[in-house]
């Protein structure tokens, strides 16, 4: 483990695999105008069921930079806060805000219930045991404390891609969802959910929304990332650190964000849209950050394996659309030193030349929105898997 910064080691030198597609990657940060205690319950599908030996790891950062980031920005340190309780329970087959009566069980920190957070701090739970039937959700519960207002927990602030409930006061331990309201924008999980498995390989996506799956149906696991760990099978551990309105140039600070996606043997790079729109970046320099987040990794493995996409289609016009085009074909034809393979997602997305440049209707999560839909998250999966 990496004495600086607790963050090497999370997977690649851990007898654990990511527990789930699920990213959990933080793109925002609480800020209320006065302390607060609250509990916060998330359903999770796991990629195996049964007896489970899980095993969490947390940043107390932020990963990537939420809108012009006034509000968040990557590598942000959260603030100071501490864990009131933690527990894993059986979540049954409907994730409906209650737990399976006698299934909770404590996660524990060094031995303690609790535990106080640092800013910036990363740190492990200790290992915990739990019997999960087939089919059924992972339900986990912790209360959060801040000790003062101001910015304290990040978190991630897109729409939600899992069930979740929220609730205010130290409800950890209640296995009824009674004073629990549905979460909206509000996923609070640790950073690493992890479970002991001994796999063939390690791979991480580092991407945006696009990655993250934003816009899928909840519950559904339909996005690509989600769809390419099932046709995998759990051989292979598949972490998926997509975060929404995240940019090459977040990653190309070697933060707290890029630390995660040193962790795998294997790393897919599916970055450019947000860069190319709000960060304003030009093919150059989108070019640059994505070649300087290859070599860091590299530093960090020199035996990674890089897979890089192509940026996807995002109904881009002018010169976003110009700087696009430049992008894609740099990459295809001469891609960054370091990348070992270039997967072509922008061409599964994409309509027909010369409108390539814009998502396939049957592909948009609605006629307005070019996020990938569940149906375009299938023909990439089956695309990559092929491919792979």
């Amino acid at each position: 483990m990496h004495n600086q910064e607790n963050h090497a080691g999370v997977y690649s030198q851990s007898e654990y695999s990511p527990a789930t597609a699920l990213s959990t990657a933080a793109n925002y940060i609480m800020n209320r105008q006065e302390p607060f205690i609250h509990t916060y319950r998330t359903y999770i599908r796991l990629r195996e069921n049964g007896s489970l030996t899980l095993k969490f790891w947390h940043s107390n950062a932020v990963d990537s930079t939420w809108d012009l980031g006034l509000e968040a920005s990557a590598g942000e340190p959260g603030g100071a806060w501490g864990i009131e309780a933690a527990y894993i329970a059986d979540g049954g087959l409907e994730p409906d805000g209650t737990v399976t009566p006698g299934t909770q069980v404590a996660v524990t920190f060094s031995g303690e219930t609790g535990k106080e957070v640092l800013p910036g701090e990363a740190f492990w739970t200790d290992e915990a045991v739990l019997d999960l039937p087939e089919g059924h959700y992972l339900a986990f519960t912790w209360t959060l404390r801040t000790a003062s207002a101001g910015k304290t927990i990040p978190y991630n602030v897109e729409g939600m891609l899992v069930s979740a409930y929220d609730a205010p006061g130290n409800l950890a331990g209640q296995e009824t969802s009674r004073s629990f309201s549905v979460s909206d924008k509000l996923l609070v999980l640790p950073g690493y959910i992890g479970y002991k498995k001994k796999v063939d390989k390690k791979l991480v996506f580092l991407g945006d929304s696009i990655t993250q799956g934003v816009r899928t149906a909840k519950d559904e696991y339909s996005y690509w990332a989600a769809r390419i760990a099932e046709g995998l099978g759990t051989g292979y551990g598949l972490w998926n650190i997509g975060s929404g309105w995240a940019r090459a140039y977040d990653a190309a600070t070697g933060g707290s964000w890029l630390n995660k996606a040193k962790q795998g043997d294997e790393v897919l790079i599916v970055l450019g849209v947000n860069d190319l729109d709000i960060g304003k970046r030009s093919a150059a320099e989108l070019l640059e950050d994505i070649a300087r987040i290859i070599s860091l990794i590299r530093e960090a493995n020199p035996e990674v394996k890089i897979i890089l996409g192509t940026v996807p289609p995002f109904n881009f016009a002018g010169e976003r659309e110009d700087a696009w085009r430049s992008v894609n074909a740099a990459i295809l034809a001469a891609p960054p030193a370091g990348v070992s393979r270039v997967f072509d997602i922008a061409a599964v997305l994409a309509m027909p030349a010369p409108a390539d440049h814009r998502v396939r209707p049957e592909y948009m999560s609605n006629s307005d929105d070019p996020h990938p839909n569940g149906t375009a998250g299938k023909a990439v999966a089956e695309a990559f898997l092929k491919w792979y």
